[in-house]
């Protein structure tokens, strides 16, 4: 017995060991590269284009017969007349009418093509809430150091950035080797079936490969991270994925004096109770390359736990679970939405229903979703449906390649020179997913700063951009494409 608990002491010194080894040696990921040389910008005139797009009251609505073409036209007409370099040496085609697509020939045909995403249009503005704006929600208000006005973050601050740092690249005379494409779907908040689906699908006919996709879905974040006092780059390399079901019970239907012992809202209400009871499974595949990165900017406690996940995993899963914010992060999450059921206090309806929304783990799908929770609820007189609109998580891209390493030298070479760079999983959806048919590099990224503050702001209230905020995400893009020259990918 002795000998035992020697041997136990032994193996206890040994794993204390390890973990301090592996905390104290663990070493920064961030990239230590020179700044890029500071390009001539005029701060009000790009400020001043960036107000008159949000003017432009683009919206997207669920309800299709409240759609109007006119503002998506006039639009149109305003970035010809903004940028008129880019219209007159890229072509410009359009899908669906509204979508547009521009291409800016390369010089070297054996180099797969990049292309560069955003949409065009906007989230519709509670009525509810106007009177909170501190500016109209459509007056691009330049004020207080912001471009105020719906779609500053969310997503014209990206299209319009990106059609000037083309427009000040033909003015400097470049000419890419490497053929870049600009996306910019009409319908994104919407699902983008009308517009990226369809210019994805026009490439793929053209048999055409990219080398890499770059849309929204990550920012550069400050205080959002927990424990990091480091501005984090976050860069989506999958996105999860969406599905709705459809419980449906039927019962008798009667007076309310004789209720039956299961009533077909007992049984709805049982399923839900059910599924919020038995979460799907945790795993920190998926946030292991960002606690990883992060990990040498924390607190040596906590740099210690998420040094050695392969002893503390099971604990950080737990805190995790604790925090809706951190739970969407490490597994597919249940949420109902919808309960119908009823149309007079004593009378007993003869059918309930309620829609649960998921968002989709990588590694799951719709299917192996609907048949869990089928087997949770365990009730054969519960009918479960799949709602129409869905799709199952996006392919993760590889963080071991030049695409992604490009990425990775711009937002050191343009951002704050502490920023962390690092790979997370986009937990909305973006247009990006379906371009997984041209390229297996996509990566979902806007070269702006958010505080949580921020982030609350898009498709909320208030939403606004830093004048200094937009000019640093101009340099980027300025500065990705020509950095996207220097590797050489063959079709």
């Amino acid at each position: 017995m002795k000998r035992f608990f020697q041997f136990i002491g032994v193996v206890l010194l040994i794993v204390i060991a390890v973990v301090l080894i592996r905390t104290i040696l663990t070493q920064s990921g961030q990239q230590i590269v020179s700044q890029s040389p500071d390009i001539p910008l005029e701060k009000t005139e790009v400020a001043t284009h960036l107000s008159q797009a949000l003017q432009y009251q683009t919206v997207s609505y669920q309800d299709t017969a409240q759609f109007q073409v006119k503002p998506f036209l006039f639009f149109h007409q305003f970035l010809e007349e903004t940028f008129p370099l880019v219209h007159q040496y890229l072509e410009v085609s359009t899908t669906n009418t509204l979508g547009l697509l521009y291409e800016w020939q390369g010089s070297n045909p054996d180099l797969k093509p990049v292309l560069f995403a955003a949409h065009q249009d906007v989230v519709p503005v509670n009525p509810l809430s106007r009177e909170e704006w501190v500016y109209p929600p459509f007056s691009g208000a330049i004020e207080e150091g912001y471009i105020w006005g719906r779609g500053a973050l969310d997503d014209k601050g990206s299209l319009m950035g990106i059609l000037e740092a083309v427009e000040l690249l033909l003015r400097d005379g470049f000419q890419p080797q490497r053929t870049i494409f600009l996306a910019f779907g009409q319908d994104e908040e919407i699902g983008g079936t009308q517009g990226a689906s369809t210019i994805a699908q026009r490439l793929k006919d053209q048999g055409i490969q990219l080398e890499y996709v770059i849309d929204e879905g990550g920012m550069i974040t400050k205080n959002v991270v927990p424990d990091v006092k480091n501005p984090v780059a976050l860069v989506g390399t999958a996105e999860k994925g969406y599905v709705s079901l459809r419980l449906t019970a039927h019962g008798d239907e009667g007076h309310s004096s004789m209720p039956p012992e299961f009533t077909s809202i007992g049984r709805v209400s049982q399923a839900i109770a059910d599924l919020e009871e038995n979460p799907f499974p945790s795993t920190l595949e998926y946030a292991r390359p960002l606690l990883q990165t992060v990990a040498p900017e924390m607190p040596f406690f906590k740099r210690m736990v998420v040094r050695n996940l392969w002893l503390f995993s099971t604990l950080l899963e737990n805190i995790y679970s604790e925090s809706p914010k951190l739970n969407a992060i490490i597994r597919t999450t249940t949420a109902p939405t919808i309960f119908n059921a009823g149309i007079k206090d004593n009378v007993l309806p003869g059918r309930a229903e309620a829609v649960v929304n998921f968002r989709i783990l990588p590694g799951e799908s719709m299917n192996s979703v609907k048949y869990r929770v089928m087997k949770t609820i365990d009730d054969p007189r519960v009918d479960v449906t799949i709602e129409p609109f869905g799709e199952d998580p996006s392919p993760v891209s590889s963080i071991d390649n030049p695409s992604y390493n490009t990425l990775k030298k711009t937002i050191s070479q343009t951002m704050d020179s502490n920023t962390l760079v690092a790979p997370y999983l986009v937990l909305g959806a973006t247009d990006s997913r379906y371009y997984a048919m041209v390229t297996q590099n996509i990566y979902r990224f806007l070269p702006f700063t958010y505080t949580g503050e921020d982030i609350d702001r898009m498709h909320g209230t208030n939403e606004r951009i830093s004048i200094d905020n937009y000019v640093r995400g101009i340099k980027f893009y300025y500065q990705l494409i020509q950095n996207s020259q220097e590797f050489s990918s063959e079709r």
